[in-house]
């Protein structure tokens, strides 16, 4: 059904109502001319009369009688439907899809999560981690978490908290039997615990201090795609590991861990949650926008 039939049947809804053309034409906002218009092009259309006019009154036939019976309960679903949109827009209600990056997830929604379901139990949270690059609008999510660097111009951005920053972690058993790193350089002589990405691209060491940069690509025998399982082995004696500190803090408050070349791993900031519009926010997007939100 073309718009124009819709805004028809409307527009004969409002005479209806109000048994007058020029009423319906104020409560429409436009010119009774328009008014006579629609529901001329309307009988027209169906080739039947609904409404008898004289200079004076506004009164329906039989068939406007019945076309009023029909047509009324289908507008006022349509209405109801509109409005039931409201709690999505005005409240935390319903799903919010979001993806983010595995070697950060643990630590970024840790204190997130469960307050806001809490807080808001209309709401529910769908949670996929992978360090894939997904496109959030082709595989359905509301929103994604990725660093600046790798976010389409096309987005909408909010920077989000914790500031993260990797660094260098081996075991103390390890480090007894290799001398521990004093400059990236030094990398060359040490067993590496190798990361890959989804795409098979690997992914090299990367460290700063003073303007200068360095870039390092370690060699060793085993190659993971999951932080939890690098570090992991770095606590068996396996190798040093390039992991967010966050991930590692817990072994390394307790000691079978310990930082390597701490002065050359910066803090890593510029981490976004993104989506696609500012149009048409859903409440629940809204509250973890700011509840994630620095």
């Amino acid at each position: 059904m073309r718009a124009a039939e819709l805004g028809e049947m409307s527009t004969f809804l409002a005479v209806a109502k109000h048994r007058s053309f020029r009423k319906a034409a104020t409560e429409r906002g436009v010119a009774s001319s328009a008014v006579s218009h629609a529901i001329h092009s309307l009988e027209e259309r169906i080739g039947v009369r609904l409404l008898q006019r004289t200079t004076r009154s506004v009164a329906l036939t039989d068939a406007g009688e019945r076309f009023l019976a029909e047509l009324a309960p289908a507008f006022d679903q349509i209405a109801r439907a509109q409005e039931s949109l409201n709690t999505f827009r005005e409240t935390p209600f319903g799903t919010v899809r979001i993806n983010l990056p595995t070697s950060i997830a643990p630590f970024l929604l840790r204190d997130v999560m469960v307050p806001l379901i809490e807080e808001n139990p209309g709401l529910k949270l769908d949670v996929v981690a992978t360090d894939r690059l997904v496109d959030i609008v082709e595989e359905g999510f509301d929103a994604g978490v990725r660093f600046g660097e790798v976010l389409s111009r096309d987005m909408v951005a909010v920077r989000i908290g914790p500031v993260q920053r990797l660094v260098v972690v081996g075991s103390p058993d390890y480090l007894s039997k290799h001398p521990r790193p004093e400059h990236p350089r030094d990398l060359a002589r040490h067993t590496g615990i190798r990361y890959r990405f989804p795409s098979g691209k690997m992914f090299n060491w990367r460290f700063e201090r003073g303007g200068e940069v360095i870039e390092v690509e370690v060699d060793g025998p085993i190659t993971l795609d999951d932080q939890g399982l690098m570090i992991e082995v770095a606590t068996k004696g396996g190798g040093l590991a390039y992991v967010w500190e966050d991930r590692a803090r817990p072994y390394l408050d307790a000691g079978t861990l310990v930082l390597c070349l701490e002065e050359w791993c910066p803090v890593k900031g510029d981490l976004f949650l993104y989506y696609p519009s500012r149009r048409h926010v859903s409440g629940g997007l809204r509250v973890l926008i700011d509840r994630m939100r620095i």
